[in-house]
């Protein structure tokens, strides 16, 4: 007995002294206190204050305890930035304290082990990875060589809009993903990966699906570890069997390029991503990253088909059910895209510079319907003060771009879809999307925006304008505009809870649905 009571007395002095020497390390967390936020639960801490739609439940928290929100889920801290200005001091002034990622079982099981340029820890690899993305693939220079892929691949989509009888209503989401993964799989492999008749696109897209649905799922291993090993939702386990299926088909695509020797012409005179990353992998980078992988080369491709097809089809969607409720907006933007592109073809991304109300109309869908409505998880490498708080090291930073863009504060009328309030004259004619101005940040700021930015801003505005320009829209089984769900779906892009049905009515000249364009 009294060998336990002795026990009991020096861990309980061993424990004082470690809080002590923390606090006198620590001078910060004496007298600055941690932001405001709700009471947490036991163990759960502020888990059953997310709800199904957390971008939506985190807005309604802030609007009580202030734009800058604290939470603890599990035993994590958390900080919500909801305001433009909260934004700017994490992205902009402490930006390089908020570089890396926090541990997530995504990224561990599925993005091989934090191997790819989305989850990669801030270093000399992630500098690696992004600087071959923004050479080879989002360039200027890459982007207008691969102009005609995207411009072809709109014109399939819609030539098959224009086949579409007018019995039965097209799923419009479903036809732009398979669009924008066609596009993005030309650009990466060399080839399409839906619609032809290989049956590993029919696999490869059920896998998109399925990743998608586990990434917006809450994994509580990831905020409480000392269960992680449970698995009690069975998330890991799925995550790990989904894994299997992208490496054994990613690296059949990659010996697949290596057999043929593919040059990744494409049809044109440009290599596809895949050519080139195979060409670089002997190659030494000139930084501190060393040799690209065969590992990293998978992530890097999955990284780009995952990200890049659900975020660019729903914010198109959601685009078209708006100018569908407002027809006086549709009007003016196809009045502005007759006089521009006149009716004899399609639209063209060279003509993209000359629409100005088009352009107002994409940044006013990317502003009510963000693709991303909380921004990827970054993690606080120091502790620091933001706005006389104390925010802990290793806290999870969220940036709710979904209440950023619909703040009273800022913008008149948050939830009216009003394009005019970017053109002169309006009360935000000089916001740009790219990470600059806080109040409009639909791809994220600071070092870890989208690296995908350029691309997706360039086959939003096409798809859109050529979408608006070629069609005339009637929602399907004849339903009214005021009756039209906009109700949205939280996963980790901002889906439509219910599929946007239409009936796509050409308005062209005869030709342009059925020669190439």
């Amino acid at each position: 007995m009294s060998t336990f009571i002795l026990f009991s007395i020096f861990s309980a002095i061993f424990i004082s002294l470690f809080f002590i020497l923390n606090y006198l390390r620590n001078p910060t967390s004496r007298t600055t206190p941690l932001p405001p936020g709700p009471k947490p639960w036991p163990i759960l801490g502020n888990l059953p204050h997310l709800g199904q739609k957390p971008h939506q439940s985190t807005a309604a928290l802030a609007r009580i305890h202030g734009p800058l929100l604290h939470l603890r889920i599990g035993f994590v801290h958390v900080v919500v930035a909801a305001s433009a200005s909260v934004a700017t001091q994490f992205l902009k002034v402490h930006d390089a304290n908020f570089c890396s990622r926090p541990p997530n079982s995504g990224a561990k099981h599925v993005a091989y082990n934090y191997q790819d340029l989305v989850f990669a820890p801030y270093g000399p690899r992630w500098r690696m990875l992004r600087k071959i993305s923004s050479v080879h693939l989002f360039s200027s220079k890459a982007l207008d060589d691969f102009r005609h892929v995207r411009q072809q691949e709109v014109a399939v989509l819609v030539r098959a809009l224009a086949s579409a009888g007018p019995e039965m209503p097209v799923n419009l989401g479903q036809l732009l993903n398979v669009c924008t993964a066609n596009a993005l799989g030309r650009v990466m492999i060399g080839r399409r990966v839906f619609g032809d008749c290989d049956p590993k696109a029919d696999e490869f897209k059920s896998m998109v699906v399925e990743l998608m649905v586990l990434a917006g799922d809450v994994n509580i291993g990831d905020f409480i570890p000392a269960l992680e090993w449970l698995d009690l939702q069975g998330i890991a386990a799925k995550m790990k069997k989904l894994h299997k299926r992208f490496d054994a088909f990613l690296t059949d695509i990659l010996e697949e390029h290596r057999m043929n020797g593919s040059d990744g012409n494409n049809g044109g005179n440009h290599k596809d991503l895949l050519s080139t990353l195979i060409s670089l992998k002997g190659e030494e980078d000139d930084g501190e990253g060393g040799k690209i992988t065969d590992t990293e080369i998978k992530a890097l491709l999955l990284d780009m088909f995952t990200a890049g097809t659900d975020t660019t089809s729903s914010t198109v969607e959601w685009a078209i059910a708006e100018l569908i409720r407002q027809p006086r907006i549709l009007a003016q933007l196809q009045q502005e895209l007759d006089s521009i592109v006149g009716r004899d073809r399609l639209v063209t991304e060279p003509d993209i510079p000359r629409l100005p109300y088009l352009q107002a109309v994409v940044k006013e869908t990317f502003r009510l319907h963000p693709s991303t409505p909380l921004s990827l998880p970054r993690m606080a490498a120091e502790i620091c003060e933001i706005n006389g708080y104390r925010i802990p090291k290793g806290s999870t930073l969220l940036v709710n771009l979904w209440a950023i863009a619909r703040d009273p504060d800022v913008w008149a009328d948050p939830l009216e879809f009003w394009p005019e309030r970017f053109l002169p004259g309006g009360e935000k004619p000089n916001v740009d999307v790219r990470g600059n101005d806080f109040e409009l940040i639909p791809f994220g700021g600071g070092r870890r925006i989208c690296a995908g930015m350029n691309l997706g801003l360039r086959m939003v505005q096409l798809l859109i304008a050529t979408l608006a320009h070629a069609f005339e829209w009637e929602l399907g089984d004849g339903l009214n505009v005021e009756k039209l769900n906009m109700e949205e779906a939280y996963g980790l892009t901002l889906q439509r809870l219910v599929p946007l049905m239409v009936h796509p009515r050409p308005r062209l000249s005869p030709q342009v649905y059925t020669a190439p364009n």
